[in-house]
């Protein structure tokens, strides 16, 4: 069941633990890194966002992992941090979208 404010338990407690956003840090310095964020929603829904794109969304529920289809592989920056958030290299990001087990789509 998706989180939906109306259902929430009570007037103080509907914002409280609805999202979690985090910098990535850079793998140098291990320093927060500006205009990279993972996302972590309370409705089990985690989301990469590169500048003010989602990059990549992932729903652990139904595990199931959907790409943006115009800004997946956009920069250099968005692709180091894609490549960190999924633990893998480009050319495996292609293999999986070649074989379906990631989901295209117009996330923005």
């Amino acid at each position: 069941m998706a989180l939906v404010y109306e259902n929430m338990p009570s007037r103080d407690l509907k914002l409280k633990g609805i999202a979690r956003v985090e910098n990535f840090k850079s793998p140098r310095s291990n320093k927060p890194v500006a205009n990279q964020f993972k996302i972590t929603m309370q409705n089990g829904l985690e989301v990469f966002q590169s500048y003010d794109s989602i990059i990549v969304l992932k729903d652990k529920k139904n595990d199931e992992i959907y790409l943006d289809k115009d800004h997946w592989n956009y920069s250099q920056t968005t692709s180091r941090y894609r490549k960190i958030y999924l633990n893998e290299d480009t050319k495996t990001t292609f293999k999986k979208i070649k074989e379906k087990v990631y989901i295209l789509e117009d996330l923005n």
